[in-house]
């Protein structure tokens, strides 16, 4: 007679798990490489641009 492993995840739980901790490191990176923030920091008549 087998013992069932109570400390295991079916593969289901485990990729929403997965999908869980991917989206907070999302958050997490945009929040830290915020493009306004850095946009903001930047230095003024940077570059050539031909439109303005």
């Amino acid at each position: 007679m087998r013992k069932k492993n109570k400390n295991k995840i079916t593969r289901k739980e485990a990729l929403k798990t997965m999908g869980k901790y991917a989206a907070m490191t999302a958050v997490g990176t945009f929040m830290i490489l915020n493009p306004n923030r850095t946009h903001a920091n930047s230095a003024v008549g940077g570059g050539d641009n031909p439109i303005s």
